[in-house]
């Protein structure tokens, strides 16, 4: 199988993501995947970490999806790639069909594991079921599930060979960009930690006791619809069905009662923490641990332990 996979790159330095869908790379090649990336680099931009030993640069950022998708269809014909790899972020979800469409190829989004048999592994109906998926077309387009596969640290290095492709006129063109954040904190799709409240918290005044947890766990925060709508958070931190979906190591949710929107967004979590006066709270059914208990009491006492054992 040969394999090439798009990594995100971000000051130089491969995203997260992308370094997820580069171990994915690698896993299914047998270590023989080449990269391709577009935007200034700093040395191999950390993807040789994860096991690959080639990287494509081309030296131009780029911001239209229809000159990506031409990138990464001349990369996989110069490599001879027969499979190519996403992550399945924004980006991604705009640029992977567009390439299988390129490539003559099948699809498959949202992958959360190596193939068995062929087959790809993904969930369905918003995580309450899993999917089989088999590919008859000679090529592959596949996208992986921010957090689903991890990043798989191997060590080494990679060599960069300048890459250049005709991707044609932008359609495209960003004239001014605002993070959500200023103060670098990591984007909630790729935050490890995360530290959720919704309406318990009973007003934005009272949002200290929760960024006074995520702080001492070096989490993100987010929040339930209702907080959003209601303006006492950013939009961008509203996780769910209808919001950003994450797969964090580590989920807390306090005051929130778990609807099946909600759930749908954070479901794929690795452990998550339920904090609510209400012991018939839906969301305690999805709980590893659960706290019955006021948010106001716990948080603080939660957060002096933590600072306590650091």
């Amino acid at each position: 199988m040969s394999v090439l996979v798009f990594v995100q790159i971000k000051d130089g330095k491969a995203t997260k993501a992308g370094l997820e869908a580069a171990s994915y790379a690698n896993a299914i090649s047998c270590g023989s995947a080449t990269a391709v990336v577009a935007g200034s680099i700093e040395a191999d931009g950390g993807i040789g970490s994860v096991g690959i030993s080639n990287v494509l640069a081309y030296s131009e950022a780029l911001v239209d999806n229809s000159q990506i998708a031409k990138l990464v269809d001349a990369a996989a014909l110069k490599v001879g790639a027969n499979t190519v790899v996403f992550s399945a972020n924004l980006e991604g979800g705009a640029v992977a069909p567009r390439v299988a469409i390129r490539m003559n190829a099948g699809y498959v989004a949202g992958v959360t594991g190596e193939p068995e048999g062929g087959n790809y592994p993904r969930n369905v109906f918003s995580g309450k079921a899993k999917a089989s998926v088999s590919v008859t077309a000679d090529k592959t387009v596949i996208s992986v599930t921010p957090n689903a596969f991890g990043v798989k640290d191997v060590g080494g290095s990679a060599s960069v060979e300048a890459f250049s492709a005709e991707v044609g006129e932008a359609k495209l063109i960003v004239g001014e960009f605002t993070p959500t954040s200023a103060d670098g904190s990591v984007p909630l799709p790729e935050s490890e930690r995360v530290v959720s409240a919704g309406r318990g918290l009973k007003g934005p005044e009272n949002w200290g006791i929760v960024e006074g947890l995520a702080k001492a766990l070096n989490a993100s925060t987010a929040c339930s619809r209702p907080v959003g709508d209601m303006g006492w958070r950013p939009h961008h931190e509203h996780v769910g069905q209808t919001g950003v979906t994450i797969r964090p190591d580590l989920y807390i949710a306090c005051g929130i009662s778990g609807a099946i929107q909600h759930l749908a967004g954070v479901n794929q979590s690795k452990v998550i923490v339920v904090i609510n006066t209400d012991p018939e709270a839906p969301f305690f059914k999805a709980a590893d641990y659960g706290i019955v208990g006021d948010v106001f009491e716990v948080l603080p006492k939660l957060t002096e332990a933590i600072n306590t054992l650091a």
